[in-house]
């Protein structure tokens, strides 16, 4: 049975039992034996709460912990190895520097789109007051630390001054419990890009060994983040058991909006987006674009991996897009990994449904914040099914949400997770299409249709 099929069935068996329990061994308000079995005065049955939070919940988080445990060596390999990719930045030129710029721009109106849609439909605030408040005390020993910290007032000039650390191991020591003195894991991410550019300067033969051990790191992640997978399913099935069983149905109903909510966030980023980007950058006919690149669309949605559709892509870019092979290979490769436009708006909206869901009040620092790492998250996340849930963890600590609510969207994410993939592919296609046609303005050559 296929991953996302155990996930699936794991959200439905834990939500159910969760509601079931809740509903046979919740406390009236106007019991007189409430005192008696509802020690906590939260409407639900002291052995239900002892099997929720002593029982099921610490055996849920197993299958978290250990994707939390390799989230900073992953970051760090991704990047650096994401930053060479580009090749001798002495020697980019124009070309890199294009594609830097309309992957920054691409991914920032992706995320935009996502956190204006999130405060606009506000689908994480379906849930009534009550049930906002169990699940604010159910998680608040866990977030009081990191919702201090993201709250300490900094001001401007030490914020951007964190961004380069002056102990990048004291920050990413402390970067997802939120004792890093500076920006934490954002600090982190800035540290490995610098690491990158100033490593893809130096000797390829200098180098080799260097790569050869970051890429071991990189997979030897990804082999522990696929093993915590398998695992998924179960921790699932016991973490939405743990929530539900204390907040009742009410908080499946959300996750349609959620779903809502980000198929519309993907939608307008690809059909109208990008659609403007061929118009106005590309001068190419966005109808005429999407049914050449249909393959690699399909390829991309099936797949739910950008690394696995890139072969497909560069064929269809070549064959079908007519984009000269030095820019499709290029572009495409890089953006395999770099330009995630529809993960960085996938990780956005989450972080803003959590947070509303757990009445996590973020400020318009905090959601800038949320962009910019979401970016940055984007770059850093492996193009395999599920390589964003690593990293919206991170994000989901760096504003103070409880990281264990990424259990509640794991059910759903699978088809979503098809849908952005399916964005990201557009993405890279759509970018190498941009800067094909602006080498093409500057060189005066002439470019085949």
């Amino acid at each position: 049975m296929a991953l996302h099929t155990r996930i699936l069935i794991g959200l439905l068996v834990g939500a159910a039992l969760g509601v079931t329990a809740n509903l046979v061994l919740r406390v009236p308000a106007d019991s007189a034996a409430r005192a008696v079995v509802d020690a906590n005065a939260n409407g639900v049955h002291d052995d239900l709460e002892f099997w929720a939070t002593r029982v099921a919940e610490p055996l849920g988080r197993v299958f978290l912990r250990l994707v939390l445990m390799v989230v900073v060596p992953l970051v760090f390999s991704a990047l650096v190895l994401g930053v060479l990719g580009l090749g001798d930045l002495s020697r980019l030129g124009r070309v890199g520097g294009v594609s830097i710029l309309y992957t920054v721009i691409l991914s920032g109106c992706s995320v935009a789109i996502g956190l204006l849609l999130v405060n606009w439909i506000e689908p994480g605030k379906g849930l009534s007051q009550e049930q906002q408040e169990k699940l604010r005390s159910a998680y608040a020993t866990a977030a009081e630390s990191s919702i201090h910290s993201a709250r300490a007032a900094k001001p401007l000039e030490q914020v951007l001054l964190d961004l380069l650390p002056e102990n990048p191991l004291r920050e990413a020591a402390g970067a997802l419990d939120g004792s890093s003195p500076g920006n934490g894991m954002l600090a982190v991410m800035f540290f490995a890009l610098i690491f990158g550019a100033a490593l893809s300067t130096i000797d390829p033969s200098k180098r080799a060994a260097l790569t050869t051990v970051l890429e071991a790191i990189f997979d030897v992640t990804m082999a522990v983040i696929g093993f915590a997978m398998r695992l998924a399913p179960y921790g699932v099935a016991l973490l939405m058991f743990s929530i539900t069983a204390r907040t009742g149905a009410e908080i499946l109903l959300t996750l349609l909006w959620f779903v809502l909510t980000v198929l519309l966030g993907l939608g307008l980023q690809m059909f109208v987006v990008y659609s403007l980007a061929l118009k106005l950058l590309a001068r190419r006919s966005p109808r005429a674009f999407f049914r050449q690149a249909q393959d690699a669309i399909f390829t991309a949605f099936g797949t739910s991996s950008s690394n696995a559709t890139l072969p497909t892509a560069l064929r269809v870019a070549q064959e079908k897009l007519r984009i000269p092979p030095e820019i499709s290979r290029f572009v495409l490769t890089v953006g395999s990994t770099a330009n995630q436009n529809g993960t960085a708006l996938y990780e956005g909206v989450v972080v803003l449904f959590l947070a509303q869901v757990f009445g996590v009040q973020l400020t318009l620092a905090q959601q800038l914040t949320v962009v910019l790492m979401s970016v940055l998250a984007g770059v850093g996340t492996a193009g395999i099914p599920g390589g964003s849930i690593p990293l919206i963890v991170v994000v989901l600590q760096s504003v103070g949400v409880p990281e264990r609510g990424v259990a509640i969207i794991l059910g759903v994410d699978r088809i979503l997770d098809m849908c952005r993939t399916t964005l990201n592919v557009t993405g890279d296609l759509t970018l190498a299409a941009c800067v094909a046609a602006t080498e093409q303005r500057r060189s005066q050559a002439p470019l085949a249709n």
